[in-house]
């Protein structure tokens, strides 16, 4: 935990309510998001028992497994999810426009919009990736077919979660990851995964504190687990009872209607205080306002999501069920490259995300004491403008003589540090030197120098381009790490053989029962 989210924590608790620790929102939300609650049965890997799912408050569709052992029931509730969310994927495949590559000598095309999937916490995030892993290579003839929406579904899913991994994205939102982002509570980080206490600290009801809606939010009875796990209580008092209801009704139908009833009606009241929550917490995020850059971040979801779409319509081969060396080596940069630009375009959006990069010595502001937009340096092999202004600043400055610094408020200009000198007062004098973002010429364009008396953010943060890293195509790897097999081994007089791989010693017998 940072220092400034230690102190907002502490913040709330002295002041019974959650604290801001942003200005804007840091994600994107669809006019019209798909928002799933679903729900597993304990003690079976990823069954899913029911789901509520709809893209408006009022249009929630309950589906349920009525025996979650069951294998075509399984499947009967994938193709019915399917029949949900695959016209609502398809429905954001409407419009295109034209996107300029190659420095405009080629375009391609995206989607105007893309899909975004609304989940109640990270946990459901898991289960989405594990039914997209156990659907998406499902054979739809041949032996133990299923519906042809399954596979599609699985590879949609597959493709949902993935995204989430992605740091910025907004594809697959949780929603209590979505609001811890935001605010603070007075709770430990591991209570902030159960939506309703959430919520209890950040919009608790009239007449009580956040801690309070937090505590009244901790039993089962008032506020259900918010998915996809259940209470233990609900498991062995109501729901066992009910699926044994539904098993024992056999070929009855009158016994059977009567138990899925029961089942439904069960299973609605355990889903729909999340249902509920996740709508409520919505409106809260949408009354934020939306960073600069959240926009930018959006692009980069409608242009994945064209891409495995188009990949879908080429008759791609499903996502494999692990990567190999390579395609790992890839993903894994991809991802650590998407996690560092996200932290930075953060702080660049928001002033309480860069508090934190100041209190660490990456960041400080300044006030404009001295500005000499028209400067030039003379010393090269050509003039170049080169404008200076002096800062004084009341804040510690770590940054070396020499650093290259930006500003959130002018990213695409650089500021060199040719002197810090420490002054009165505890105050600190930073003369920079300004290149970049000014116009081609020997003038300044118009305020794109930062004139006296301003006030000015300046840190190490740069949202400057970085190439993408260099990765062997797999045939040119080791055969350890997916490449073309050993060579056949070549025999040598008085050695060993070339190209041989090494002996093993053979696997003991072994009995099994």
């Amino acid at each position: 935990m940072s220092t400034l989210r230690a102190l907002a924590a502490a913040q709330a608790v002295a002041a019974g309510t959650a604290q801001p620790v942003a200005t804007v929102r840091h994600l994107h939300l669809s006019r019209r998001p798909l928002v799933l609650v679903p729900l597993a049965m304990a003690g079976e890997a990823n069954a899913p028992v029911a789901a509520m799912v709809g893209a408006a408050p009022g249009e929630g569709r309950l589906l349920i497994v009525p025996q979650p052992r069951n294998r075509d029931q399984r499947f009967a509730f994938a193709a019915e999810l399917a029949a949900i969310v695959l016209p609502y994927v398809d429905a954001h495949r409407t419009g295109t426009e034209a996107v300029a590559v190659d420095r405009g000598r080629d375009v391609r095309y995206r989607f105007l919009d893309a899909p975004q999937l609304l989940v109640p916490n990270a946990a459901a995030v898991t289960f989405l990736r594990l039914l997209g892993r156990s659907t998406r290579f499902r054979r739809v003839d041949g032996e133990y077919p299923v519906p042809p929406q399954v596979p599609l579904l699985g590879r949609w899913l597959t493709f949902f979660a993935e995204r989430a991994e992605h740091s910025g994205s907004s594809a697959l939102v949780a929603m209590t990851q979505a609001l811890t982002l935001h605010w603070a509570t007075g709770q430990s980080a591991v209570e902030d995964l159960h939506l309703p206490a959430l919520l209890g600290w950040i919009a608790p009801p009239a007449g009580l504190s956040g801690a309070d809606a937090a505590a009244r939010a901790e039993d089962p009875a008032v506020c259900p687990p918010a998915g996809p796990a259940t209470d233990p209580d609900f498991d062995n008092r109501l729901l066992a009872p009910a699926i044994e209801a539904y098993a024992v009704a056999g070929d009855d139908e009158a016994a059977r209607a009567e138990a899925y009833t029961w089942l439904a009606g069960l299973l609605r009241d355990q889903l729909t205080p999340t249902w509920e929550l996740i709508w409520r917490g919505l409106g809260l995020l949408r009354a934020l306002p939306a960073g600069a850059r959240v926009a930018g971040r959006w692009t980069g979801d409608r242009d994945a999501f064209t891409a495995h779409a188009e990949h879908l319509d080429n008759d791609g081969a499903p996502q494999p069920a692990r990567d190999g060396a390579v395609a790992a080596a890839a993903r894994l940069h991809r991802l650590e490259r998407a996690a560092a630009t996200y932290a930075v375009q953060r702080a660049f959006d928001d002033p309480l995300v860069m508090a934190e990069h100041r209190l660490t010595g990456e960041a400080f502001v300044g006030e404009v004491a001295l500005a000499d937009p028209a400067r030039v340096d003379d010393s090269g092999r050509r003039p170049v403008l080169r404008p200076r202004i002096q800062l004084v600043t009341t804040e510690p400055v770590l940054v070396p003589v020499g650093a290259t610094l930006f500003s959130p408020a002018r990213p695409g200009q650089k500021a060199r540090v040719i002197f810090v000198t420490p002054a009165a007062d505890g105050k600190t004098e930073v003369v920079l030197e300004l290149s970049g973002g000014m116009g081609r010429g020997l003038t300044a364009s118009p305020g794109s120098v930062p004139e006296v008396g301003e006030r000015h953010c300046y840190t190490t943060l740069s949202e400057a381009y970085v190439p993408s890293g260099a990765f062997p195509p797999a045939e040119q790897t080791p055969w350890t790490h997916g490449g073309p097999p050993v060579a056949e081994p070549v025999a040598v007089a008085g050695g060993a053989a070339v190209g041989a791989a090494p002996e093993l010693e053979p696997a003991p017998d072994e009995e099994w029962d």
